[in-house]
C-alpha cells in the first residue's frame, strides 16, 4: 500500500484579506477563459442550429457531453483530494484550449464540411467534459483555502460575479459577432482565452496536504476504491445532503430543456432575431449576479435564509412555466432577470454552506460526488427535451409549461421536508461569534 505520509503543496499561511494575491490571479484568469467560453457557446450552438435545424441534435450534443462529465465527477474528486488541485486547474485550461483551438482550425479548413465539422464538435465537447470533471471540483475545493474563512461566501459572490459579468458580455455580444464575424474567430478566441488563463494560474498557490503516491497502480486502483466509498458514505449519512441530491436530480431533469430549446423559443415562438438568445442569457446573469452578491454580502440569519430559499425555489419554477406563454420579447426578459436573482441567491448560499461545513481532505470528492449525483439526470433532461420538443411539433408552450408546472409541484412538497429545511438553516461557524 501507499506509505501514509503527507507531502505539502507548496503551503502557505492562511490569507488575512480577501482579495490577495492568489485569489486575485485565479479570479481573473476565470474572467477571460470565461468570457471566450461563453461567446463560443453562442457560436457553437447558432453553428449546429443554422447547419442541420435539429433541436434533437443540440440536445444529443450536449447530452453525451453531460454524460461523460457526470460519470467522471466522482473519479475527479478524488483525484483532487490527492493531487495538486493547482496543477489540475492548470493542466484542465491548458487541454481545453488546445482541444477549441484544434476546432477554430477545422472551422478554418473546411468551413462547409458540416457533417465532419459536427463529429469534431462531438470530440472536442467530449473533451472539455472530461477535464471540466476534473477542473471544478479542484476549484470549488481550492476556493477556501485561498481566502480568509470568514470570507468564504465572499469569495463565492466574487467569482460567481466574475462568471456572470462575462456571460453578459460574451453572450449579448456573442449573436451579433457570430453574424459580423462568423463562428471561426469566436472559437479561435475561446481557444486562447483558455490557454491564457492556464498561464495566469500557474503563478497561483494553493495550500494543500497530499498523500504520497507511491503503491503500484493496483494498489493505487484499490485506494481510489476506499476513497470513493469513503466519500459515498459521508454523503450518505447526512440526511441533508440525501436531500439536496434528491431536489438537484428530480428539478434538473425539466430544467435542461429550458435551455436546451431556448434558441427555438427565440427564433420560432418569439419571431426575433438569434440576437434575442444572447440578450436572454445576458439578463439572466446579470440577475443572477444581483442574487449572488446578495448572498455573500448581506449577512441573514439560517432561518430567515432558508425561507427565502425555499420561496426562490417555488416561484423559479412557477417563471419557467409562464415562460412558454408569452410572446413579449421584453416581458420573457424580465422573466430571465427574475430567474437569474434567485438562482444566483440560492446556487451562491448552497456552494458556500458545503465548502464550510467540509473538512478540506474531503472537500474534492465531496464537490465531485455532488456533481455526479446531481447533474446524473440532467443528460437525460437534455436528450429528452429535444426528441419530445420535436415530436410534440417544437411545441413551446406545451414543453415549458409541463417543466414549470411538475417542477413547481415538486418544490412545494420538498420544501415541507424538515431536513431540508434544516440544511439550508445551517449557520456557518463564523456567524455564530
Amino acid at each position: 500500500m501507499a506509505r501514509s505520509t503527507k507531502s505539502h503543496d507548496r503551503q502557505v499561511a492562511r490569507p488575512s484579506r480577501l482579495m490577495n494575491r492568489n485569489f486575485f490571479l485565479l479570479w481573473q484568469g476565470q474572467f477571460v477563459s470565461s468570457l471566450g467560453g461563453h461567446v463560443n457557446t453562442i457560436a457553437l450552438v447558432a453553428l449546429v442550429k443554422h447547419g442541420t435545424g435539429s433541436a434533437s441534435l443540440i440536445g444529443l450534443v450536449m447530452m453525451v457531453s453531460s454524460i461523460t462529465r457526470v460519470m467522471l465527477s466522482g473519479i475527479g474528486g478524488v483525484f483532487v483530494d490527492r493531487h495538486s488541485r493547482r496543477r489540475i486547474i492548470i493542466y484542465s485550461d491548458m487541454l481545453r484550449g488546445i482541444a477549441v483551438l484544434s476546432l477554430a482550425g477545422l472551422l478554418y479548413m473546411a468551413p462547409h464540411a458540416t457533417g465532419t465539422i459536427v463529429i469534431w464538435l462531438w470530440g472536442v465537447a467530449i473533451c472539455i467534459a472530461v477535464t471540466s470533471a476534473f477542473f471544478a471540483p479542484a476549484m470549488s475545493a481550492a476556493i477556501p483555502e485561498l481566502v480568509p474563512q470568514d470570507k468564504v461566501a465572499r469569495a463565492n459572490s466574487l467569482r460567481q460575479l466574475t462568471v456572470q459579468i462575462s456571460t453578459s458580455v460574451g453572450q449579448s455580444l456573442g449573436g451579433i459577432l457570430f453574424r459580423l464575424l462568423g463562428a471561426p474567430l469566436l472559437v479561435l478566441i475561446n481557444g486562447l482565452s483558455f490557454l491564457y488563463s492556464a498561464v495566469s494560474e500557474s503563478f497561483v498557490t494553493i495550500p494543500q496536504t497530499i498523500p504520497d503516491e507511491n503503491g503500484k497502480w493496483k494498489e493505487q486502483v484499490s485506494i481510489y476504491k476506499q476513497e470513493i466509498i469513503k466519500g459515498s458514505l459521508y454523503i450518505w449519512n447526512i440526511s441533508a445532503l440525501k436531500r439536496l441530491l434528491f431536489v438537484s436530480a428530480i428539478i434538473n431533469i425539466f430544467s435542461a430543456p429550458i435551455i436546451i430549446l431556448l434558441p427555438f423559443y427565440v427564433e420560432d415562438y418569439l419571431k426575433v432575431k438569434l440576437d434575442w438568445y444572447g440578450f436572454f442569457l445576458a439578463i439572466h446573469s446579470v440577475g443572477s449576479v444581483m442574487g449572488s452578491l446578495s448572498a455573500g454580502f448581506i449577512k441573514l440569519k439560517g432561518e430567515v435564509r432558508m425561507e427565502i430559499m425555499l420561496t426562490f425555489m417555488i416561484f423559479n419554477s412557477l417563471v419557467i412555466a409562464l415562460f412558454g406563454f408569452t410572446h413579449s420579447p421584453i416581458v420573457a426578459l424580465v422573466f430571465a432577470f427574475i430567474l437569474g436573482i434567485m438562482s444566483g441567491f440560492n446556487s451562491t448560499n448552497i456552494v458556500t454552506i458545503l465548502q464550510i461545513s467540509t473538512p478540506s481532505e474531503m472537500r474534492g470528492r465531496i464537490f465531485g460526488f455532488l456533481n455526479t449525483l446531481s447533474g446524473s439526470t440532467v443528460p437525460l433532461g437534455m436528450g429528452l427535451g429535444g426528441i419530445v420538443f420535436d415530436l410534440t411539433g417544437q411545441n413551446i408552450p406545451l414543453v415549458y409549461g409541463s417543466c414549470g408546472g411538475i417542477m413547481v409541484v415538486l418544490s412545494i412538497l420538498v420544501s415541507m421536508n424538515q431536513e431540508f429545511r434544516g440544511f439550508l438553516a445551517y449557520e456557518p461557524i463564523q456567524e455564530k461569534a
